[in-house]
């Protein structure tokens, strides 16, 4: 397989990590929280989020999908609210991550995984600049950038995590349960192609090795003779 084609395999790779980690930051399932449930045939509000906003949703629970621990599954119909965070928005409501959680940890993710999406940009335009005959040499920096945004995405995913368990730990909040989503493994996907992908890219920039020990001398410009 020639470097073209290992190269075309490659940005296949990327965009599609790519895709992951932008559904990942614009999506609000990194995480779904329960409260206690105790009664059957009544309402329990469960909650899930992403790096921008909280949304509750209010289901009822009947014997069939009781799970016997906590309100939910999510994914169960229900009348649903979002509301995107106070320290986004300024004038709403977001009182549960304001009072109950470290915001500090939300908005630290959030401008991580604005990063990698910069990062992302960047190793793109790299990337299709790369393709035109004689540059080559572009693909180091594209995959530097990608290797970076791979980076952001992860450290976004641990401080999220973070958060989510400093917040059920805490004894003021209402959360008993919480399990991580779709979202979440978005993120995680977009980290490992990301990162694989940009050094891969690196690898592939680099000059090609000798074959045979005698192979560089061959290829040595011959001596100017005395």
């Amino acid at each position: 397989m020639n470097k073209g084609m290992k190269v075309k395999i490659t940005s296949f790779m990327l965009l599609v990590g790519m895709a992951s980690m932008f559904t990942a930051v614009v999506t609000d399932h990194w995480a779904v929280l329960s409260p206690p449930f105790e009664q059957l045939n009544t309402t329990c509000e469960a909650a899930h989020f992403g790096l921008w906003r909280l949304c509750k949703k209010v289901i009822y629970i009947s014997e069939r999908f009781n799970n016997g621990k906590s309100c939910g599954p999510i994914s169960l119909p229900g009348v649903e609210n979002c509301t995107y965070f106070k320290h986004f928005t300024p004038g709403e409501d977001a009182e549960i991550f304001e009072f109950k959680t470290q915001k500090e940890y939300n908005i630290s993710a959030a401008a991580i995984a604005i990063f990698s999406l910069a990062f992302m940009i960047l190793g793109s335009l790299c990337l299709l600049c790369s393709f035109k005959k004689g540059n080559d040499y572009i693909l180091k920096p594209a995959g530097m950038f990608f290797t970076f945004a791979g980076l952001c995405a992860i450290i976004a995913v641990e401080v999220m995590r973070q958060s989510v368990n400093r917040m059920i730990e805490s004894e003021e909040t209402i959360w008993v349960e919480y399990s991580y989503a779709w979202s979440f493994a978005c993120a995680c996907a977009g980290f490992c192609l990301l990162f694989l992908g940009g050094l891969t890219l690196l690898i592939l920039s680099m000059p090609r090795m000798p074959q045979n020990p005698w192979e560089s001398c061959m290829d040595a410009e011959p001596e100017p003779e005395q």
